[in-house]
């Protein structure tokens, strides 16, 4: 039996408004037509893989794992600085390894990285 990534879900409070919007922009996917205040996917119907899903979740609980994206770019300082235009916070630079990559927040606090990648 082999496992894959079906999508990649994140808990928050307005999915379909604020935070797949965000992530349809940052990665040029649209936001698929099923959203609403309790569930949205982004990349789905565009065939991005894996696609995004958001839930309403209106408490996060505390201890509860936090997602984390990992994303990858030949142009990774101006996608920092168009993440950034879109509502992110840039949080820090890190260069380990022979990796450069940045650390941001989302809308909501949601960590995500930004890596060099050739």
């Amino acid at each position: 039996m082999t496992l894959s990534i079906g999508n990649v879900t994140i808990d928050c409070q307005n999915p379909a408004d604020q935070l797949a919007g965000f992530y349809s922009r940052l990665l040029g996917h649209p936001v698929d037509p099923d959203a609403n205040e309790h569930y949205a996917t982004v990349g789905r119907s565009s065939g991005m893989t894996p696609p995004l899903m958001f839930m309403h979740v209106p408490d996060k609980a505390p201890g509860k794992n936090v997602i984390h994206l990992d994303l990858v770019t030949p142009q990774w300082r101006e996608e920092v600085e168009r993440a950034v235009e879109l509502g992110a916070r840039h949080l820090a630079d890190y260069d380990e390894y022979g990796i450069n990559w940045a650390t941001l927040a989302d809308p909501e606090g949601n960590l995500f990285d930004i890596g060099a990648h050739d």
